[in-house]
């Protein structure tokens, strides 16, 4: 049996009233809020998040593959999946692979994973899809919009919900675009968009999928539906003949806004949540086309353990104060640079370090059980030289010793915050905080690891660990 073992989510911390943009340009708003990024998030840093939370309680060396979907991913020649499974504590043999260039990339590779473990080569792949895209300012997408990610892990033993069924439509249309020069998405009038696109392509891919597997719409306990908005999700199931009252799932439209290649696949994560067994599920995602998945729910779906989730992480959250903070986050306006000269990193330096800087590992000696990050080849306490066991600290947690402003510095908003933590591994480290204020932050105030991108001075892409409050 072939399905989902897994899934995990992540929603910034960050939300942006819908109101304040429309305040800011004179408009109307579509209602309700949309989810943020922080200035030191993007698609790579958010996927390793829903990939953490799916992970959790699953031992990273089970995972040999890993498939990463995404529109905006921050290379267009470099494999970001490689740099998720290095974050992530994967194996390097595993099987990596990148799905751009269109909406329907997450369903992509979740059809491309359950592929590879029904042939057998794989036994246990991991897939991510997160997108940060970007509505051109006074625009309703630049409303509708939102940053999110997700995860599912697919396999062939413990399975929650087993793929019982797919089928695909291909549909060419200059509908919404991006091309390679461009950092705003581009769409053709609504109207036009609407009935020669979504509420065209999507009713027909699921009344074939569903003539093909002899099913009707009163099989499925959900569905969950890609839709640019509620109302044309509204719409298309009523066009189908689905409930939306009972069989729809709740999508977060006014709560996080649409994430893109990642939407479909937060949906099914919020539906696999509150699933229960011998549920059937239909998924659909549309762009350049429509995938349909028929999924049935096992009885392995209640021994799953509590993830942060769709639930969790939509709860957590905080306003930002303006939108002035939404366009510096994005990069869209300028903000004042580093006063002090830039220190462009070398990637042979990266290269060297990338176990202490990417998979967050420290140096435990094997003769007095010293911890030190990064990792050092000789111990400070006993003296040894090289002999060590790396250990991660990437699911640690701590305790704020002591922080600090680092005043030599703005990039985004006010100046960094330093902050020294004791871990609960046993180590006091020096790392900056994030997604906090500095009268958010007390001496002894609980705190996690996050993964996230830092400034760039140069051409050189540089990612790390970072802390924040517990969310």
């Amino acid at each position: 049996m072939t399905g989902i073992t897994s899934y995990g989510a992540y929603v910034p911390f960050h939300r942006l009233h819908r109101e304040e943009i429309a305040r800011a340009w004179g408009g109307g708003s579509v209602g309700g809020e949309r989810a943020v990024a922080n200035w030191d998030e993007d698609s790579v840093t958010m996927a390793v998040e829903a990939a953490f939370d799916c992970l959790d309680g699953i031992a990273p060396e089970s995972v040999n593959g890993l498939f990463f979907a995404s529109t905006t991913s921050p290379f267009k020649e470099k494999q970001a999946a490689t740099l998720i499974g290095t974050a992530t504590d994967l194996r390097q043999d595993i099987l990596t692979l990148d799905c751009a260039s269109t909406l329907r990339s997450g369903t992509l590779a979740l059809r491309l994973a359950a592929d590879a473990v029904k042939a057998g080569s794989a036994n246990s792949v991991l897939v991510t899809a997160a997108d940060c895209r970007l509505g051109t300012p006074q625009s309703v997408w630049e409303q509708r919009l939102g940053d999110g990610a997700a995860a599912l892990l697919v396999g062939d033993s413990n399975v929650i919900a087993s793929i019982e069924g797919f089928y695909t439509v291909s549909n060419e249309l200059n509908d919404v675009w991006r091309r390679q020069e461009d950092g705003f998405i581009h769409t053709w009038e609504d109207r036009f968009v609407l009935t020669q696109g979504y509420q065209s392509v999507v009713p027909l891919a699921i009344s074939q999928a569903l003539k093909q597997y002899d099913l009707s719409p009163e099989d499925f306990s959900k569905v969950v539906l890609y839709a640019p908005d509620a109302r044309s999700y509204d719409t298309v199931l009523r066009t189908v003949g689905f409930d939306a009252r009972t069989q729809a799932q709740s999508l977060p439209f006014d709560t996080v806004g649409n994430t893109g290649s990642a939407f479909p696949v937060m949906g099914l994560v919020a539906s696999l949540e509150e699933a229960k067994p011998n549920d059937k599920i239909l998924l659909a995602s549309y762009g350049d086309g429509c995938d349909v998945f028929i999924l049935q729910v096992t009885p392995n779906i209640e021994g799953i353990p509590s993830r942060r989730g769709m639930t969790k992480y939509t709860a957590s959250r905080r306003t930002l104060a303006s939108y002035a903070t939404y366009l510096s986050f994005r990069g869209i306006v300028a903000t004042q640079q580093s006063r002090m000269p830039p220190a462009i990193p070398a990637s042979t330096m990266l290269w060297r370090e990338r176990d202490s800087l990417l998979r967050f590992h420290a140096s435990k000696c094997r003769q007095c059980g010293e911890v030190q990050f990064p990792i050092q080849r000789i111990c400070p306490r006993c003296r040894s030289k090289d002999q060590f066991e790396q250990i991660s600290l990437s699911n640690s947690r701590g305790k704020v010793f002591s922080f600090t402003l680092d005043n030599a510095y703005i990039f985004h908003e006010p100046p960094p915050i330093w902050g020294i933590v004791d871990l609960d591994a046993e180590c006091r480290i020096r790392i900056p905080i994030t997604d906090a204020s500095f009268e958010d932050i007390q001496v002894e105030m609980p705190v996690e690891m996050t993964f996230r991108k830092f400034p760039r001075e140069g051409d050189i892409p540089v990612y790390g660990w970072k802390c924040r409050p517990i969310r």
